[in-house]
């Protein structure tokens, strides 16, 4: 997908989290780990969440923000997620899982932090903030519940 608004990094931003609830809810079933097991259902559900919120951005932003470019940083700062699931999680502990998918999310929002740096106008600086915000806190609550989890 060629990058080059913050609407098209946002329509990217959505299909990355779809892809990554679609990779582990594929994953989930594979895994035979139960507890590994419980972690990706539990994560690709968070995920399909923050696609769908994601999508909620890219109706209801301000177009102006959404019609800013931003081609630079793709191609400086390729972040890469492959778009069919060769099951990267089906042989993985907890642990492991967690620390992919936290890499993944601070990918996503070091991008908003550059873009946001780089925003000339209010509304642009006030939408990086707002998915950044969303960002952070989704994998704070996605590592707490994983810590619940792992109390059981």
């Amino acid at each position: 997908m060629q990058v080059e608004t913050l609407r098209d990094v946002l329509v990217w931003t959505r299909e990355f989290h779809k892809n990554l609830s679609e990779c582990l809810q594929h994953c989930a079933g594979k895994n035979e780990n139960t507890r590994s097991q419980m972690l990706l259902a539990y994560l690709a559900v968070h995920e399909q969440e923050l696609a769908q919120t994601v999508a909620g951005f890219v109706e209801t932003a301000d177009t102006r923000a959404l019609d800013t470019w931003c081609y630079d940083y793709m191609d400086k700062h390729p972040i890469l997620h492959s778009e069919h699931c060769d099951a990267p999680f089906q042989d993985l502990e907890p642990e492991e899982i967690m620390s992919i998918v936290t890499d993944r999310h601070d990918q996503v929002i070091e991008l908003y932090r550059y873009l946001y740096g780089r925003a000339d106008i209010e509304e642009t600086r006030e939408l990086m903030e707002e998915l950044k915000s969303l960002e952070e806190q989704e994998i704070k609550q996605m590592v707490q519940g994983v810590n619940r989890m792992q109390d059981m």
